[in-house]
Order: structure tokens, then C-alpha cells, then sequence
């Protein structure tokens, strides 16, 4: 490919695309952090020492009366640019980015980004109970989507550069380029492959890098010394993961509810966030730690400064500030309120072991930190995310068995108590299940008998090692499916099972294909919805399952491909799309 006369390798020129990402997406998030603070400051006359001072605990005096016209007057100009400018910039915003990838081809309106912009800094700026980094992902990702469009990049091409944004603006937001990685790879792509970890990667460590020069290289949270008392003491985690798990539950469902909630009013949609606006505010002026994204309260939580009441009750305030806020279609992220509730939440939960057993445990904000992690992991099903964000945030790895406890016990609670991540739950009511970065719905109505090929080779038991080699050379396909005398399905062979013995010459003739197949081979029948070939795909590391029959489970009948289911659902997604 030529680039002002620079020839340049597919690969390569992705990766130069990928860089610009990084760059571009590493300055937006510098201007929304700026933007944030003018509106803050706009909104609120003192800027962010009026907020700091309330969650300290010197409240508006006299005239915290008009607290709830602050963030109704956010919710008044977000929501024209919302419902009238680009849809897509209504609530946290990360389901539309991962609907581009599995269903568009990796395609966002360049508009997102300026909509997701302006409205998501006014709504935080104006109190709104919501984060920063759900914007810039979707900001990042537009970016991605819109420097491929202008290439004429593939759909596979544009979705890593999609990637990339992502993964730029958590690295930005968080100063964390590690976890950006792992969130672009785990939930926005579900592909872990080479080909698109390195730009992804590298579009992370650039926009870490502007963001260090820029802001400089801190940690999110300064956060005091802490470490595992006793051995024991992760039982006490695994308790807490059991409760966040189902607090995260709680919160998913309880945002699920309250956007249906509002998408019923029978009142303009445009007017609806400034609804959610108000009664945010009604909220606030009890509890104004809710506004915003609450870092300061965060900050004082794990330094054991706030009392176990006032944290139990933000639990509920804040998850119920963020649903008026989100669930009303004002924008934001939903990472900044899980980190305030899992850190009162497990702030909470370490004061409790704390007073039972005050010899054996850590303090107070030790359960905080993790806490905050196994929010967002219970949330977003995202457990490795989850922990290198706060592992990154905070650069303290003293915390990191109880962290990983934690994390992986809230997700499987949670993953058990309710199936859909916050990020999934909207697009499933929609008729979207995504895994894996796949629509899997659109695989469902389809069987495999429809892509599976019955132009097969398969190899006896007895045929020698030797001959097996001949048969490679002689053939295109990778794998061999391996019958006995009788014609039943015995197992599969895989040039990767063969390379072992490529210069072990002296047992060409010892080793038959009996002894090189691999025990315990799934199957597929031959009516098997696609959906569930796909899982199996995804479940083992497969390039090929045989098919048979309900009536003769053992007679190999064809194969299905994964690079041919693919091709398939890629096929039946663009018929979808334009019915």
C-alpha cells in the first residue's frame, strides 16, 4: 500500500493507522477532561472545590434548595444533542461500540464523537451521576472507525482500529494501558489473537504516553499500605465477592429497569434526561456525594475516613442516582459508579470484619479497593479488566491475591445470579446476544447441515505414520478425521499433533493414527442449531469438529470449519442488516 510514497505492508499500515488512534484518542481525552472541569465550573460557579467541599461534609448552608436545577439544566441541553444530534451518545455508550464490531463492521458515525463529547461533559460537569470513561471509549472507538472508513480499511481492519480507540481511551482515562488492552480485547473485539493484540497495544501505550505528558504519570488514588493479615483472611474476600457479585446483579438490572422505565414516559424524549436530571438532584441534596463521579468520596473510603452507615447508604444512593441519570438517556460511563459502589460497599464490609475480628484483618480500606474491583467485574463480567484497572490505578501489588479472589468470585455469582453483563443486558432485549464479539442470534435460526462439508478425508486407525505424512503432503487440509475398521469415528488429527514427529524417523512405521488421536473429540450433530457449533468453537481451541447424526452418533457424516462458520455468519449478518 502506498501512503505519500511510503510503501508500506498491510500489517504495517495498520499499525501506522493505529497510532494515530492512540494520538488522536489520547489528545480527545485531554480536551474532555478540560471540557468536564469548564462545565463543572460553568454549572456549579466554584468549580470542583464546591463538590469536594460537600462530599468533605460542608454542605450548600442556605441554599442547597436549588442543588436539583444544576444537573436538570444539564439534562435539558444533553438531551437535544442526544435525540436529535446522535442517538448513539444516549447512556454509557460502550453496547453501541460493541454492536459496531459484531453487527457493522466497525462502523460509527464520525458525529458520535463530537455528540458523545459535548453531552457527556455537560452531564458530568453538571453533576450527573456517571463516569468519564464510557465517553471516551466510544469517542476513541469512533475515532478508529472513522480513520478506517477514510481508508476504505476491511470490516475486520476497521474493527481493530475500532479496538484500538478503545483500548486508547481506557489507557487515557485510567492512566492504566495494560487494562485498556485486556477491555478492548475482552469485551469490545473478544479476540485475543496476534494480529490485533500488537495495534491495539501499541495504540494503548500511545495515548498513555500524551497522557503522562500532558497530566503526568499519577495514580487515579493514593491509597495507604495494604496487605493480607492472615491466610484466612480470603475467605473473608470470598464472602465479599459472593455480596458484590449480587450487588453488581442488582445494579445491572436496576439501570435495565429504569431505561425501560423511561423509554415509557409519554413525554418528549429530549426532556427525559433533565427528569433524571432532577431527581438526581433531590437525591444530592441529602447525599451529595452522589454527583458526579464521586472520586473524592472514593479517596476519603479508602483512607477509613467515611462512617459505616453514611457507606451503606451510598450503596443504594448511588446506584440509584446512576440509574436516574443513565436510565433517563443523559451520557456517561457506568466504570466510575460501580468503582464508587463496590468501594463503599466493601468499605462497609471491612468495617464489619474489622469489629469481629480486629487482630486478623486488614483495615477498612483494604476491603475498599477490592471491593471497587469486584464491582466492576461483577458488572461487566470483565474480571481480568477489572483487576488491572485497579492494579494499575492504584500500583500497589500488595493487594493482588485477595483482588483476584475477589474478582473472579463476583463475576461467576453474578454470571450465575444473571446471565447479561450492563454492557449486554441492552443489546439482548434487542435481539442481539453477543459472544465473543458474534452475534450469536444470528446463527441461531440456521443449522449445520447448511455450512458443514461432506467432501471429508478420514484416515484408518492402522494406517502408519509414515503414510499419514504422505497423505499431508499430498492434501490441503490440516486435519484428518480417523475411523475404525467399522467406519466410526475414532477421533481427529491435527498437523499440529503430528509435529512432534516430524524428524522422529525411526517410528514412521511403529506409530499408527490409533495412537495420535486425542482423547474425548467433541462432536456436532447434524441438526445443531449454528449457535451452538459456535460455542464449541469457542470452548476448545478447534479448527474443525465432525458432524453425525442423532441416529448413528458415531458415523462421521461431514465437517463443519470454524473459518467456514464464519464466512457464514459474516454472509447471513449482511442479509440481516439490510432486511
Amino acid at each position: 500500500m502506498r501512503l505519500r510514497g511510503l510503501h508500506l505492508s498491510q500489517t504495517n499500515f495498520l499499525i501506522l493507522l493505529s497510532l494515530i488512534v492512540g494520538t488522536a484518542t489520547g489528545l480527545g481525552a485531554f480536551g474532555f477532561r478540560v471540557l468536564i472541569e469548564y462545565c463543572n465550573h460553568l454549572f456549579f460557579g466554584m468549580g470542583d472545590q464546591l463538590l469536594k467541599t460537600s462530599v468533605a461534609g460542608d454542605l450548600f448552608g442556605g441554599i442547597k434548595w436549588w442543588l436539583p436545577l444544576i444537573p436538570m439544566t444539564g439534562g435539558l441541553l444533553v438531551g437535544p444533542i442526544v435525540y436529535k444530534f446522535a442517538s448513539e451518545a444516549k447512556g454509557h455508550g460502550v453496547p453501541e461500540v460493541m454492536n459496531s464490531v459484531a453487527r457493522l463492521g466497525g462502523i460509527i458515525r464520525p458525529r458520535v464523537a463530537a455528540a458523545k463529547t459535548i453531552a457527556s461533559a455537560i452531564c458530568i460537569g453538571s453533576g450527573g451521576s456517571a463516569g468519564r470513561e464510557g465517553p471516551i471509549v466510544q469517542i476513541g472507538s469512533a475515532i478508529g472507525s472513522t480513520i478506517g472508513q477514510w481508508f476504505r480499511l476491511s470490516g475486520s481492519r476497521v474493527k481493530v482500529l475500532v479496538g484500538s480507540g478503545a483500548a486508547a481511551g481506557i489507557a487515557a482515562v485510567f492512566n492504566a494501558p495494560i487494562a485498556g488492552v485486556i477491555f478492548a480485547l475482552e469485551i469490545i473485539l473478544g479476540d485475543f489473537a496476534v494480529k490485533t493484540f500488537s495495534p491495539v497495544l501499541l495504540s494503548a501505550v500511545v495515548s498513555s504516553l500524551i497522557t503522562w505528558s500532558l497530566v503526568g504519570n499519577n495514580p487515579a488514588f493514593t491509597v495507604p499500605g495494604y496487605s493480607l493479615v492472615s491466610a484466612w483472611e480470603v475467605l473473608l474476600y470470598v464472602v465479599m465477592g459472593i455480596g458484590i457479585g449480587g450487588v453488581a446483579v442488582l445494579f445491572t438490572r436496576s439501570l435495565d429497569w429504569f431505561e425501560d422505565r423511561f423509554d415509557a414516559m409519554k413525554m418528549p424524549n429530549m426532556w427525559k434526561p433533565a427528569v433524571g436530571g432532577l431527581l438526581l438532584g433531590l437525591i444530592a441534596i441529602v447525599y451529595p456525594q452522589v454527583l458526579a463521579d464521586g472520586y473524592q468520596t472514593i479517596s476519603l473510603t479508602l483512607h477509613g475516613q467515611l462512617d459505616v452507615w453514611l457507606l451503606v447508604v451510598l450503596v443504594f444512593m448511588k446506584m440509584l442516582a446512576t440509574c436516574f441519570t443513565l436510565g433517563s438517556g443523559n451520557s456517561g460511563g457506568i466504570f466510575a459508579p460501580s468503582l464508587f459502589m463496590g468501594a463503599v460497599a466493601g468499605g462497609a464490609f471491612g468495617f464489619l470484619v474489622n469489629y469481629i475480628f480486629p487482630d486478623s484483618t486488614a483495615t477498612p480500606g483494604a476491603y475498599a479497593l477490592v471491593g471497587m474491583a469486584g464491582m466492576v467485574a461483577g458488572a461487566t463480567h470483565a474480571p481480568i479488566t477489572a483487576m488491572l484497572i485497579i492494579f494499575e490505578m492504584t500500583r500497589d501489588y500488595r493487594i493482588i491475591l485477595p483482588l483476584m479472589v475477589t474478582v473472579v468470585i463476583s463475576t461467576l455469582v453474578a454470571g450465575r445470579l444473571f446471565p447479561h453483563s450492563i454492557y449486554t443486558v441492552k443489546l439482548f432485549k434487542r435481539g442481539i446476544d453477543l459472544r465473543g464479539g458474534k452475534d450469536v442470534n444470528v446463527l441461531k435460526s440456521h443449522r449445520v447441515a447448511e455450512v458443514m462439508d461432506d467432501q471429508f478425508e478420514a484416515i484408518p486407525t492402522a494406517m502408519p505414520l509414515i503414510e499419514i505424512f504422505h497423505r499431508l503432503e499430498e492434501s490441503r487440509e490440516s486435519y484428518f478425521v480417523v475411523e475404525d475398521r467399522a467406519g466410526d469415528l475414532r477421533g481427529v488429527i491435527s498437523f499440529q499433533d503430528l509435529r512432534s514427529h516430524l524428524s522422529q524417523h525411526e517410528l514412521d512405521n511403529l506409530v499408527v493414527a490409533a495412537d495420535l488421536v486425542v482423547p474425548g473429540t467433541l462432536t456436532i450433530f447434524k441438526d445443531d442449531d449454528l449457535g451452538t457449533a459456535y460455542d464449541i468453537f469457542g470452548q476448545r481451541d478447534y479448527a474443525l469438529i465432525p458432524v453425525v447424526t442423532r441416529a448413528a452418533p458415531k458415523k462421521v457424516v461431514g465437517v463443519l470449519r470454524r473459518d467456514d462458520l464464519v464466512d457464514y455468519y459474516n454472509k447471513r449478518l449482511i442479509d440481516t442488516l439490510r432486511a
